[in-house]
């Protein structure tokens, strides 16, 4: 077997638990930093192994265009490439079908892209997202599905549930045939925000009895309160044995709904993104290194952070970077952004152990978010 999760702990519906890979056990819940072309930008592997990342997600779309999954696979596939030890998630490609959705065709046997890079068209079916993970060498793949947009009519919505059934059906068939046991495949669920609709594509894709399952579209537009009406049902609806991904969702309070609704694992690119955009997060709010206030400022990004920016340069200094467009900035505030999602995981972590989320919870969020507020939107790629 490729995977299994052991529960350690339970707070409620929240799980603490240890997921063992063939490349080592990791604990959860857990976030993934996102490597989309297999590399996580302006970060080193060293650096993110200090930094306390355990397991990195690469995406097989960008993968599949450039370098190509049979160069990948000759240069001693993705963990080599990557120089990276632990485990790896790839992403099928299906995400591309709403985000390039001006650039695709779809139908029941698959989906057809124009390249963003040379404007070829590229055909991925369910069958061969699997083959070229199996190329890429990732240690959890996923099935092909479709994701519709947060403001889809329900009628599109359930017509990409039951095509991301069938894809998921059929990705299994292909799994089975190659050598399955050497990676784990995760379906994903679809549905939108309507109830009904997510209970008939987890009923369908738990019949499935993979590895491990993802809640897909989400964070698609839909905001945080109906999310957070998904996310209510998700522990009747996956198998409390398996892990349970819910996919690009790296908002702080997001997760820690998440996570109390019973989610395992998460990934997103805003620690990153972010840190390229003089954004950083802290335990105390986001703070804009742009803004003039900084510049004199000889304080730490945050107090309570013992990551290389933290220890070594003031928001003055890192605003300094970033207004002279220095390379460094980027990546400080890149470490900075990873580090704390790794503290914040870790409290998570501790919380459930102590019985305390539901008491700790509030009050991290109340700090994050001083304004009572929305949640701050994320800066522009």
């Amino acid at each position: 077997m490729a995977l299994r999760l052991d529960i350690l702990q339970t707070d409620g519906r929240a799980r603490r638990g240890e997921l063992t890979t063939p490349r080592g056990a990791v604990q959860t819940p857990l976030f993934m930093p996102v490597g989309t072309a297999g590399s996580v930008k302006g970060v080193t592997p060293d650096q993110l192994h200090a930094l306390g990342a355990q397991v990195l997600l690469a995406n097989t779309y960008h993968l599949m265009l450039r370098p190509g999954a049979d160069t990948v696979a000759r240069l001693g596939g993705l963990h080599r490439m990557m120089a990276w030890d632990g485990p790896i998630l790839t992403d099928s490609g299906g995400y591309q079908v709403f985000s390039l959705a001006h650039m695709r065709t779809l139908d029941d046997e698959g989906v057809t892209f124009q390249s963003h890079i040379d404007g070829a068209q590229v055909t991925l079916t369910p069958q061969s997202a699997v083959d070229i993970q199996r190329a890429l060498g990732a240690d959890i793949i996923m099935q092909l599905d479709e994701c519709p947009p947060g403001d889809a009519p329900k009628s599109k919505v359930a017509g990409a549930v039951a095509r991301s059934a069938v894809w998921a059906q059929r990705c299994k068939q292909r799994w089975l045939e190659t050598d399955a046991p050497a990676q784990a495949l995760f379906a994903i669920q679809q549905g939108g925000v309507h109830v009904d609709l997510r209970a008939e594509s987890a009923e369908r894709i738990v019949a499935l009895d993979l590895p491990g399952y993802a809640v897909g579209g989400l964070s698609v537009g839909e905001g945080h309160d109906a999310m957070l009406g998904v996310l209510e049902h998700i522990d009747g609806q996956l198998p409390a044995g398996k892990p349970r991904y819910l996919m690009g969702v790296g908002e702080p309070r997001d997760i820690l709904a998440a996570v109390q609704a019973g989610i395992d694992m998460f990934d997103c690119v805003l620690p990153t993104r972010n840190g390229r955009n003089a954004q950083a997060l802290t335990w105390t709010g986001r703070v804009r290194l742009r803004n003039a206030r900084w510049a004199d400022d000889a304080g730490p990004l945050d107090d309570g952070c013992d990551c290389y920016a933290c220890r070594n340069f003031s928001r003055g200094a890192l605003r300094h970077l970033f207004m002279a467009k220095e390379m460094l900035g980027p990546t400080l505030v890149s470490i900075h952004n990873l580090n704390f999602f790794a503290q914040f995981m870790a409290a998570i972590r501790q919380a459930i152990t102590d019985g305390t989320l539901a008491a700790d919870a509030p009050r991290w969020l109340e700090r994050m978010y001083p304004n009572a507020d929305a949640a701050l939107p994320d800066e522009s790629p």
